[in-house]
């Protein structure tokens, strides 16, 4: 898959813009993407857990060691959207922090805003919160933020622009929402369709498919 080998080879490359769905079957993980739609039996990982092309097994190929931590390293960068530039920078002040270098760089993915707006249930997925955010609709402590790499801390409001409230959008999300369980650092006010963070996320909420250790090793050649 392009996609990876060209990282293999140590080049930069832009945010991919293919089939989500090809990603997650490269990864043989469910990142859910594709938020709801990734849980409809219509998944094609459901449907045929195999890598993508038109060659391939339906048994996987064994793979080395350092394969094997290239793989767990894509499936954080992929399923947070970040590309490797900026990846690489949440990694170097991951060891720069105090504590276990590989638990530090999920707790700062975590609290990108993107990841935040879509733990609030704002989104589906983390492209449509990324989308969300870039597009001005949301008010960190009153002001508008549309970078979605910026770091909340505990004590932040989020909420919705006034102005995006009569949208289509914003109208059927009120809706959605009803009953969405959120992180235990985060809190949701479903009347005022407003989030506050109340404390750092920490190892216990991180996603178990992400393993912050290999991708220490990884990048510790």
């Amino acid at each position: 898959m392009a996609v990876v080998l060209a990282e293999e080879e140590g080049c930069d490359m832009a945010r991919y813009t293919g089939p989500t769905c090809r990603l997650c079957r490269y990864l043989g993980e469910k990142l859910m993407l594709k938020g709801e739609k990734c849980s409809m039996p219509k998944c094609p990982l459901e449907r045929r857990n195999a890598p993508p092309g038109a060659h391939s097994l339906v048994r996987r190929r064994k793979i080395s060691l350092r394969g094997f931590q290239l793989r767990e390293k894509q499936k954080v960068r992929f399923g947070y959207g970040v590309l490797e530039r900026q990846f690489r920078r949440f990694f170097n002040e991951a060891m720069k922090m105090p504590g276990v270098g590989g638990e530090n760089l999920l707790i700062l993915l975590e609290r990108r805003l993107d990841n935040v707006v879509y733990r609030l249930g704002f989104a589906d997925s983390r492209a449509q919160a990324r989308q969300i955010v870039r597009h001005g609709h949301i008010l960190v402590n009153g002001r508008r933020v549309n970078i979605p790499s910026c770091l909340v801390k505990s004590g932040d409001v989020i909420k919705w622009q006034e102005t995006s409230k009569g949208t289509e959008y914003y109208r059927r999300l009120v809706e959605k929402i009803k009953g969405k369980v959120t992180p235990g650092w985060l809190s949701l006010d479903e009347e005022k369709m407003t989030g506050r963070v109340l404390a750092s996320p920490d190892k216990a909420d991180i996603d178990p498919k992400f393993n912050g250790k290999t991708i220490v090793e990884y990048y510790s050649r």
